[in-house]
């Protein structure tokens, strides 16, 4: 006979078992918990989350398409953080699940607590056929975040030709100043990446801007400077102009 007593009982019953079940993609557990209480699934835990939401998080589709039939489920609900399941499935590059949202109606340009898109996601994560799905359904490539940031930054700041080309084909501003008052030149530069850098140049970046700190993007060049003569080099060899003081096209 088993001593525990009912409180000890109380404490060991998970306090969202749909959410915990969702998170670890348990199906049939799932299937049981909705047929019982199928109002769980619109609950949020202490995250501000939904089950499913947690099993968006962990790619655990067979448990989304379930939760997606829930009665009363609003495709773009956020969670505390004011993520949708558009936003987690485009950080996580699912993209069947991304077109699955799309086709539902979600939102492709709705923003979380801090002004991110699902686009900011994907291109930060270098998700690129992610970010052409999105493109190709209408997101927009010109909203900012809470610092000013466009996709654009993103692109730059990680390094990806294909993306960069893809947000200025979808008319992204090429010239943009974030909150730091640096384009998506200075975050090319500043990360080494002169293929971003040489990409950028040819659309026609101004060259000019300075940021906050007094600095034009060549002066945030990693130290060894070999990005710098890099896209000196292939700014050279496609006649493009630079003008980086003091340093002198070879």
């Amino acid at each position: 006979m088993s001593t525990a007593t009912p409180a000890t009982l109380a404490e060991d019953e998970p306090k969202y078992p749909l959410h915990d079940a969702a998170g670890e993609g348990k199906t049939q557990l799932v299937e049981s918990l909705l047929s019982s209480n199928p109002k769980d699934a619109l609950k949020k835990d202490d995250d501000g989350r939904l089950p499913i939401h947690w099993a968006a998080s962990n790619s655990h589709d067979a448990v989304v398409d379930l939760l997606l039939l829930v009665k009363g489920f609003d495709i773009d609900e956020t969670d505390g953080s004011g993520w949708t399941v558009l936003h987690i499935a485009a950080s996580t590059g699912n993209d069947a699940l991304v077109e699955k949202l799309i086709k539902r109606g979600a939102d492709v340009d709705q923003k979380n607590n801090n002004g991110q898109t699902a686009l900011h996601f994907a291109t930060s994560k270098n998700h690129l056929q992610t970010v052409k799905l999105l493109l190709a359904n209408g997101a927009s490539a010109r909203i900012r975040d809470r610092r000013s940031q466009l996709p654009l930054h993103r692109a730059a700041a990680i390094g990806s030709v294909p993306i960069t080309k893809l947000l200025l084909q979808h008319n992204s501003p090429i010239n943009t100043s974030d909150i730091s008052n640096q384009t998506a030149l200075h975050h090319a530069m500043a990360e080494g990446n002169g293929d971003v850098v040489v990409e950028l140049l040819r659309a026609g970046a101004e060259q000019e801007k300075k940021d906050d700190d007094d600095k034009f993007w060549w002066e945030l060049a990693p130290s060894d400077r070999k990005v710098v003569q890099y896209v000196k080099q292939a700014c050279k060899a496609e006649g493009i102009k630079l003008k980086i003081e003091g340093e002198g096209q070879d």
